[in-house]
């Protein structure tokens, strides 16, 4: 399998810094959409653009409750790792195609709040479980935080401390055991960024038995450099995991008989990009997961990054070991990065040409929902049937589409 992208270089300090402000548009500019309105799109999916809260948007994720009500949470804030960075949640009421307006439901100054990881545990309180990092700063000294609500995600409780370890990040959702107990999937950063020094980056699946009253850590062996771990129930092996690979080569696999003794982390055939993916069980047996489509161009064993776009989803039906449909949720701007015409249109357009960061879950209904990152300015969500990822596979033409090999604009990464 070919693959071939641009390689893109990142510094994390020089990530801090927000995009220019960008120019008027002559391209249809989605912000007028930004109402989060679920409407429907010529490929068959549905989409909403998430209200905007704040002038920077990042890494969603969806849990679907009880009652049929599906929230969304990610970060929101000037930008990422500076001051007053907030968690905050919008929601979609039981058939209903409008979301609400976002609510901020932990900040504070001094402080970056990223990656929230929801749960609804057995009692109906709901965890959200995120990180909290000295401004400016970067990862290393991250702890992880938890609030709480008791009605359904209206009000929370004050943020507690839950791992004090520095370097300790969460971004992927509890799994619950046939026993009752809870998998947290989690990695320890103890590079400041997501490139330099990021091969002493690891991932442990930390174990409750009690509700989360307390945590044993069961770590992921030889996982340097493999990170935020996506974990899913199967019938054999138990439990498989999807790693996120600071190598910018591709997704990797590790396996499970009981969620604490796992494999080494192995290669998949499909790429990463060192970014964000993730992966879901569907009531059908398959797994499906979201991700970007893309890698480093010629990955050498040393962290590096790759472009946030196509953003995709996959199907297998043997656990992950093979992909048997394939389609692209949203491919960004098809242009060279070398023309002068696109270089002006990057200038015009919003935001950059980013979409990273999916959350994936199958709803009760079956419908599938994907939560991804906008150019940064707010969060997208989209909808679509299982079979629809198989109508207009893009399998066959395994990573990037051949015209679109040239198209990745050299831009700033993130984490």
């Amino acid at each position: 399998m070919r693959f071939s992208v641009v390689l893109v270089a990142s510094c994390f300090l020089a990530c801090l810094a927000p995009p220019a402000q960008a120019q008027a548009s002559s391209t249809p500019n989605p912000q007028a959409r930004f109402d989060g309105v679920m409407r429907k799109t010529v490929s068959g999916m549905e989409e909403a653009y998430l209200p905007v809260v704040e002038p920077s948007s990042h890494a969603a994720n969806l849990l679907q409750l009880k009652n049929g009500d599906l929230l969304c949470f990610w970060f929101s804030g000037v930008w990422e790792g500076k001051s007053g960075v907030a968690i905050v949640v919008s929601r979609l009421r039981s058939k209903s195609d409008q979301w609400s307006k976002p609510i901020v439901i932990d900040r504070q100054n001094g402080a970056s709040f990223q990656n929230p990881v929801p749960f609804e545990a057995p009692d109906g309180t709901i965890w959200l479980i995120h990180t909290t990092q000295p401004a400016n700063e970067g990862q290393k000294n991250a702890r992880v935080l938890v609030v709480k609500s008791h009605d359904l995600g209206r009000t929370w409780t004050t943020p507690q401390v839950l791992f004090d370890v520095p370097g300790a990040f969460v971004r992927n959702p509890i799994v619950v055991r046939a026993d009752g107990a809870w998998l947290l999937p989690m990695y320890f950063t103890p590079s400041a960024g997501i490139t330099t020094d990021a091969e002493t980056n690891y991932s442990v699946v930390k174990i409750s038995t009690d509700q989360g009253g307390t945590w044993s850590e069961c770590p992921i062996p030889n996982s340097n450099g493999y990170v935020q771990p996506s974990v899913v129930v199967q019938s054999k092996p138990k439990y498989v995991a999807f790693l996120r690979s600071r190598f910018a080569d591709f997704i990797f696999r590790s396996t499970s008989a009981d969620g604490c003794h796992w494999t080494t982390p192995k290669a998949t055939s499909l790429p990463n990009n060192n970014a964000s993916i993730q992966a879901v069980n569907l009531k059908d047996g398959r797994i499906a997961i979201a991700f970007n489509n893309a890698r480093a161009v010629a990955p050498n064993g040393k962290p590096a990054t790759g472009p946030r776009k196509p953003l995709t989803v996959a199907l297998s039906a043997d656990g992950g070991n093979t992909w048997s449909a394939m389609r692209n949720v949203q491919l960004g701007t098809p242009n060279k990065s070398d023309d002068p015409s696109y270089a002006q249109l990057m200038k015009d357009v919003p935001g950059r040409d980013e979409y990273s960061y999916p959350s994936i879950l199958q709803t009760s209904d079956g419908s599938i929902y994907v939560a991804y990152t906008f150019r940064r300015q707010t969060i997208k969500v989209v909808r679509f049937s299982e079979s629809w990822i198989g109508e207009a596979s893009d399998l066959s033409r395994s990573a990037l589409p051949q015209g679109l090999v040239d198209s990745i604009p050299l831009l700033p990464n993130r984490r």
